[in-house]
């Protein structure tokens, strides 16, 4: 996900928010008055690199899932709402969250999830056709690469959490790549793409936050 205006703070191992502030005091300078969205992504999975994977259910490193909890532990508002992915990726953050933050508890939300890419779950990308991702890439509107979903299914689906997010109710979703940039489109009032162009491109690494 590109951080413009729309990411308020980021933040890794303390959160630097983006007037050089830290966590919280960041979030009370800047938040918004409507849908306090707090987004974190999973710590590094425990995968060969070059894997192409969104519903595999992998596990991810323990101390780095640690480090990317006790930031968030430091940095959230005392009282907010904790959505989930239920993919082990994310669950393992959310409760080593909830550890240090015994105030807080999490639900799971299946659509959280991450894109399900069907027969090339688990495939290195070297070893996945051109053609198939050339098919993708055509028609990303309504494509749906691996067979199971496409671009714009994600987007519908994850548009359907966004809008119960309550009105100065801060709200943190524990999810996915996938799932940050179909926010920041749904930030922007955008609930539809036509190209692959139009899917931004995710800066939100491994074990960070940020807030929409």
């Amino acid at each position: 996900m590109s951080m413009g205006s729309e990411a308020l703070c980021a933040g890794k191992g303390g959160g630097r928010a983006a007037d050089g502030g830290h966590g919280a005091e960041g979030f009370a300078i800047h938040a918004p008055r409507t849908k306090q969205l707090w987004l974190a992504r999973h710590a590094k999975p425990l995968i060969a690199p070059g894997t192409c994977y969104g519903t595999l259910d992998v596990e991810v490193d323990p101390a780095l899932t640690e480090i990317a909890a006790r930031s968030l532990a430091k940095t959230l508002p005392e009282s907010i709402t904790v959505l989930a992915s239920p993919l082990k990726r994310c669950q393992q953050l959310a409760e080593s969250l909830c550890f240090l933050r015994p105030g807080l508890t999490f639900q799971t939300d299946s659509r959280l999830r991450e894109m399900d890419f069907g027969i090339w779950e688990g495939v290195p990308w070297a070893d996945i056709p051109k053609e198939a991702v050339d098919a993708w890439t055509d028609d990303f509107a309504n494509h749906r690469f691996g067979g199971k979903e496409s671009a714009n299914e994600v987007l519908v689906r994850v548009a359907s959490v966004w809008n119960i997010i309550q009105a100065d109710q801060p709200t943190l979703w524990i999810a996915h790549s996938g799932v940050a940039q179909a926010a920041k489109l749904l930030r922007q009032g955008i609930r539809r793409v036509e190209r692959a162009q139009d899917w931004p491109v995710s800066q939100l690494a491994f074990g960070e936050w940020m807030v929409l």
